[in-house]
């Protein structure tokens, strides 16, 4: 099951598993829409690619 991370790892903004708005790479590594943009959608821990986090329905 896909880990869902309740905040950016950068910044520690919220990031609910209902909410659209999270980046995740393939190790779970998860951060906000603004740091993804900022880290140009690149994983600064693996070097992955950040993706659009699925959401979770409560």
């Amino acid at each position: 099951m896909l880990a869902m991370k309740p905040a950016c790892e950068r910044c520690d903004a919220s990031l609910p598993a209902a909410a659209h708005g999270a980046f995740i790479c393939s190790h779970e590594c998860t951060f906000c829409a603004d740091c993804a943009d900022e880290l140009d959608e690149v994983c600064p821990n693996c070097r992955g690619e950040l993706v659009d986090r699925p959401t979770r329905r409560k």
